[in-house]
């Protein structure tokens, strides 16, 4: 891959992002109807971002894709954390970024061959179960928490 193409990508989805948490982050105390509004806007940044892979070939296209579709369940994600400030829907969050970020990364390693393609998806796979037990370790401590108010007001 050569560079302008890289900065293009970073520069795609650095907007991609933006524009989906400038959404996201309009979704604190919204009715129904901002909801739908901020969830119809991630389908049309994806589905936009998505067009801007149409002109890339082999997996520099298959990155890209990956990229943008990681980025829409991100944003669905935090999009539904922050309409519904659940433990769980925050931990969902958590895990969509950590699966996000793995499939990009595993796509990513394609582009390798032999050892360093393997030690690649290691490495991919790695991170994703580190952020997966971070997630897990957030629910632990939300649970310990309220069982601590729980005992200091019962």
């Amino acid at each position: 891959m050569n560079a302008p193409m890289n900065t293009f990508k970073i520069k795609t989805i650095a907007l991609i992002l933006g524009c989906t948490l400038s959404a996201v982050s309009m979704a604190q105390n919204m009715s129904k109807e901002d909801y739908k509004a901020a969830k119809d806007t991630i389908e049309t940044d994806f589905k936009s971002a998505k067009t801007r892979c149409d002109p890339m070939s082999a997996n520099a296209k298959d990155i890209c894709v990956a990229e943008a579709k990681g980025a829409q369940k991100v944003a669905k994600a935090e999009l539904e954390a922050n309409f519904k400030p659940t433990d769980r829907n925050r931990r969902g969050a958590l895990v969509a970024k950590a699966d996000a970020e793995y499939e990009a990364a595993k796509e990513r390693c394609d582009d390798m061959t032999g050892d360093a393609k393997g030690l690649c998806v290691k490495d991919a796979q790695a991170a994703r179960s580190a952020a997966k037990n971070e997630a897990k370790t957030q629910k632990k401590s939300a649970a310990d928490s309220r069982a601590s108010r729980q005992d200091k007001t019962g």
